[in-house]
């Protein structure tokens, strides 16, 4: 199975609770943090919600 390199370019301040908590949930800590994640549609569904706060890459495993 694949993974995602994911990315936070943009910050939370000011934004709403939920994209607080989505960003946390993924586990970026502030903008230029980087996690790898599953592909999985749980975490593709988590990253759409939060597309304009990140930059993602596939990774080949």
């Amino acid at each position: 199975m694949s993974k995602l390199e994911v990315v936070q370019t943009g910050s939370v301040i000011g934004r709403p609770h939920t994209t607080r908590a989505i960003i946390d949930g993924l586990g970026l800590r502030g903008p230029g943090s980087k996690v790898v994640v599953e592909n999985t549609p749980s975490f593709r569904g988590m990253i759409k919600k939060v597309l304009h706060l990140v930059v993602v890459q596939e990774q080949k495993s």
